[in-house]
């Protein structure tokens, strides 16, 4: 077997070995996504109506509550950022990143200070090799996230929105997420967390047509919003963390199933190249025999005479 043949076998079966992977990554993220849209499906219920009682609450008292009234003059805001800790995704990592870059440079062209927090290792990786500041990171979850990460997550972001500017602590909360449209569509979106748009939230939570019913609340409105907003924060983080794992998974299937696609494209190149090569060899070896064979005949037809 000729060198040039023997390369082309060695490439044929390391292409064959990286396309099984890559096959048997996509099928497992193609069951991962189903899984993850059925969380993101069945945490939307709640989410509806949790915001049907914030906006209740806010739009039914006049009570001005941090988490619900706009500073006049707003100058620091926070930026939470759904990556994934791993990658193999296409752009799902970069495409959301870049969403977060824009949104920053929108705010602090507004005149407002950044404080970025992160959720996911290649967020984290990203900033960290630019050398960009993180107020704080968690990873290790974005797979599979619990509303218990949620928790965890919103915790900070709360406490952050409930303290005064000059003590450390933000005017406003935006979120950076990719929505989970099909599995063909992953859109990066960018929203406004708190404080709360009464309007829009009103408009996202209650059909068109339909009226709020009046409540009394006790012991006050203010006490009800202390207990339903951070509730309201949480389910928010959570949906967009599902989103967001439901979004990679099918990025990460997309991607292997193209990555598969192409070792496919390539183990057939390959194969022809090396049958070309194979022929190559037959053609010279039957050139050598009948150039030997045609030597000899003529050099016993000089010997007889």
């Amino acid at each position: 077997m000729g060198a040039q043949l023997r390369v082309y076998k060695r490439r044929i079966r390391s292409v064959t070995a990286t396309k099984k992977i890559t096959k048997a990554m996509e099928m497992i993220a193609a069951s991962r996504v189903v899984k993850a849209h059925r969380k993101v499906q069945a945490s939307t219920p709640y989410a509806k109506e949790l915001t049907r009682a914030v906006t209740a609450v806010g739009t039914g008292s006049n009570t001005r509550h941090p988490l619900t009234t706009e500073a006049e003059t707003p100058t620091r805001s926070a930026v939470l950022l759904l990556t994934s800790d791993r990658g193999l995704a296409g752009a799902f990592n970069s495409n959301a990143i870049k969403a977060a870059e824009q949104l920053t440079a929108r705010l602090e062209a507004e005149g407002k200070e950044v404080d970025t927090y992160i959720v996911g290792r290649r967020g984290v990786a990203h900033y960290n090799f630019r050398e960009r500041k993180i107020a704080e990171q968690w990873t290790g979850f974005t797979d599979q996230p619990e509303y218990a990460d949620a928790k965890k997550v919103a915790g900070p972001l709360i406490e952050a929105i409930e303290k005064d500017t000059a003590e450390g602590g933000v005017d406003e909360l935006h979120i950076v997420y990719t929505e989970f449209v099909s599995m063909m569509t992953q859109t990066p979106i960018d929203s406004r967390l708190l404080p709360l748009s009464l309007e829009e939230v009103a408009e996202e939570a209650t059909p068109q047509g339909e009226i709020l019913p009046l409540y009394d609340f006790e012991p006050s409105a203010e006490d009800v919003l202390d207990a339903l907003l951070p509730r309201y924060v949480e389910s928010r983080i959570y949906n967009a963390l599902l989103q967001s794992a439901a979004s990679k998974h099918a990025a990460t299937r997309r991607a292997m199933k193209s990555a598969t696609d192409n070792a496919g494209d390539l183990i057939t190149t390959l194969s022809r190249l090396a049958n070309a090569a194979r022929q190559a060899e037959i053609t010279q070896e039957i050139s050598e025999i009948v150039g030997g064979s045609a030597a000899l005949a003529d050099a016993t037809a000089g010997s007889d005479k």
